[in-house]
């Protein structure tokens, strides 16, 4: 596996070493020893999956309690998946990663606890697993809205277009106004 430094240092790109052929393909997706090794150690307690279509914008999220990391990457489909540094006592407070996962690319991202997380889809059907550091606590969830001037995330949707979101999202709060985490 190739770990790749991103724009904001604990955020990682990972790249699997894929072997193919005509039969098909194998990679290795997670070793913790390796994993360990370039992000910090960590005990992944849950793993989701969802499925979602083009157009919809998942996030941004993160909880007060009960911090997650997440290790992101795309089974099926595309989508520009985003992470916002919410730790206010960090160098790069405030800012964002976004990088294009799928299953072409076979790219992960590994969001560490601290930061918000949120992806737009950009093919017709996407499909994401993730590992999480911690378990879903819906009482300290916060969305943090995926359109704030402040962050100014350049998101991969057309002008004129509105992303599909939950009523949930649709109320998220400003980075102003969003908790921030030690």
């Amino acid at each position: 596996m190739k770990f790749i430094s991103t724009s904001i240092a604990d955020v990682k790109i990972i790249e699997p070493t894929v072997f193919g052929g005509e039969r098909g393909f194998f990679m290795e997706t997670f070793r913790s020893e390796t994993f360990n090794k370039h992000c910090g150690t960590r005990l992944f307690v849950q793993e989701n999956h969802s499925m979602s279509t083009k157009g919809i914008l998942r996030g941004l999220h993160y909880q007060t309690q009960n911090t997650q990391g997440k290790l992101v990457r795309v089974v099926r489909g595309e989508v520009f998946d985003v992470a916002v540094d919410m730790r206010q006592d960090s160098k790069t407070f405030g800012n964002w990663v976004g990088v294009t996962l799928s299953d072409v690319n076979k790219r992960q991202l590994w969001v560490p606890e601290g930061f918000a997380h949120g992806f737009y889809v950009t093919s017709d059907i996407a499909e994401l697993v993730y590992k999480c550091t911690d378990v879903y606590n819906p009482n300290a969830e916060v969305s943090l809205a995926w359109n704030d001037a402040e962050l100014a995330i350049k998101w991969p949707i057309s002008q004129g277009d509105e992303p599909i979101m939950s009523a949930k999202d649709k109320l998220a709060v400003s980075f102003l106004q969003a908790p921030k985490l030690d």
